[in-house]
């Protein structure tokens, strides 16, 4: 009796047959997850296992992006400084821009290629830039989501290559897709360019079918890897009415996209055609302050700022009198995240000094609060950083203003001064050249400030 063999050739294709089911199927199994809301209100139309922390894969690229927006804003860095390259961020596996170990690049190619190519390395090269080590950035992004209300959220690297702790969810993915339009809408044509120039060549953007396919499609970010399957977070405009909606553990491009189209039809059906915009809060700027005690080396960027900008406690003797007492624990809350660390391992921190209760002032007519004890012996320069129709107002702008510009503004008397047209947020007890120095820095981040000389 003879007994047929498989040949070599047809044993060789079964197994390259097997080997391509098997490599299919993490992308089959990936959980499903999605989320719909309504952009201008943040109203949830629809969600299905928003929740589960799933694997983000380059949706991750979107908090990247928006602290990279963060930075510039806030002086860290320009878009034309230059960047070197780290070995560590050329070697980063696909998809990537092909960067070098070592070259150097303006900072608004890497911002380009991370958001439109999803490249890895340029991405892992924002990072470093911009808090000196990879996990460094990773924490400065848990922090930073947050202050965001991603509550289920942590982050492990730059790019979203699945990591252990790497995780997110449909609902807090949407909530940064928002945040992105409205917190920073100079940046956001980035997210609808089909092509765009890296500096180092022109590169396509990975979402570009469905911002052919869908109508008013603008953005914003897809993902894959094998664990997290093909993820979307896309938001659409038709008229007056903005919807984004989010996918992950799509089964492939075509089928992700397709349910991303049908969400979003949906989303335009259940949306009212007329509401009222209410923008998410912007969150207060910390800056590096989360990313304190790691050890890795210093990515040398000119321009970049190189000490951290977080706040110095002082004990004080006296605590001025504050008569409102929501702003009260306004200021506790913004001082409170401004000097917190999630590592907790930086020697240098001091004490927080807690705020004392709020203390009802005695009638009187002075037309002056001073929100600090004053140190200042003599009437020298300040600036003035706007005029507000309240006290409270002016009281939440000059906080924000002083957490932000550390670096002239620290240890400067703080005062709102009532006339009969409003309340001016004044900055007071400096010399001529700061005065002139941080009205310089404000301005070029777009913060309405003048110079008031000694009276």
């Amino acid at each position: 009796m003879q007994v047929r063999l498989f040949s070599p050739a047809r044993l060789g294709f079964a197994f390259l047959i097997a080997a391509m089911m098997f490599a299919a199927l993490p992308a089959l199994a990936a959980p499903y997850a999605a989320m719909v809301i309504d952009a201008r209100t943040g109203k949830v139309l629809h969600s299905r296992n928003a929740d589960a922390r799933l694997h983000p894969a380059s949706l991750t690229k979107m908090m990247t992006l928006y602290i990279a927006f963060q930075a510039v804003e806030n002086g860290e860095i320009g878009l034309d400084d230059q960047v070197r390259i780290s070995s560590h961020a050329a070697s980063e596996p696909p998809s990537k821009l092909g960067l070098r170990s070592g070259q150097t690049i303006a900072f608004r190619y890497l911002i380009r290629a991370a958001a439109v190519k999803s490249a890895n390395d340029a991405a892992t090269a924002i990072g470093e830039a911009i808090s000196g080590s990879e996990a460094a950035f990773a924490r400065r992004m848990t922090a930073t989501a947050k202050q965001l209300g991603m509550t289920r959220t942590t982050f492990k690297n730059a790019h979203g290559l699945t990591a252990e702790g790497h995780l997110s969810t449909a609902r807090d993915m949407t909530t940064l897709g928002r945040h992105l339009f409205y917190d920073y809408p100079q940046y956001y044509n980035l997210f609808s360019r089909r092509t765009t120039d890296a500096g180092l060549r022109e590169v396509p953007n990975t979402n570009r079918r469905l911002l052919a396919a869908y109508k008013g499609a603008d953005g914003i970010k897809t993902g894959y890897t094998r664990a997290a399957g093909f993820n979307l977070v896309a938001s659409a405009e038709r008229g007056r009415e903005r919807i984004i909606a989010t996918v992950f553990g799509g089964s492939s491009t075509a089928a992700r996209n397709a349910r991303v189209a049908e969400l979003l039809d949906m989303g335009f059906s259940r949306a009212p055609s007329n509401a009222r915009v209410r923008k998410p809060q912007k969150p207060v700027y910390i800056g590096n302050a989360a990313a304190i005690g790691d050890g890795g080396k210093t990515v040398r960027v000119s321009g970049q700022v190189a000490r951290s900008l977080r706040p110095s406690a002082r004990p004080l003797p006296v605590v001025a009198e504050v008569a409102n007492s929501a702003l009260q624990e306004q200021i506790a809350s913004l001082v409170s995240e401004a000097q917190g660390s999630d590592d907790g391992d930086d020697p240098q921190q001091a004490a927080k000094t807690p705020i004392a209760p709020a203390v009802r002032p005695e009638p009187e007519p002075e037309q002056e609060v001073v929100t600090r004890l004053s140190t200042k012996g003599e009437a020298l320069w300040g600036i003035n950083v706007g005029r507000y129709t309240s006290r409270y107002q002016a009281e939440k702008v000059l906080l924000r203003t002083a957490l932000s510009e550390m670096a002239t503004l620290d240890g400067v008397d703080r005062a709102v001064l009532k006339n009969a047209r409003g309340y001016d947020a004044t900055f007071q007890g400096m010399t001529r050249d700061m005065a002139d120095l941080a009205c310089r820095r404000l301005q070029a981040r777009n913060v309405t400030c003048f110079m008031m000389g000694p009276s």
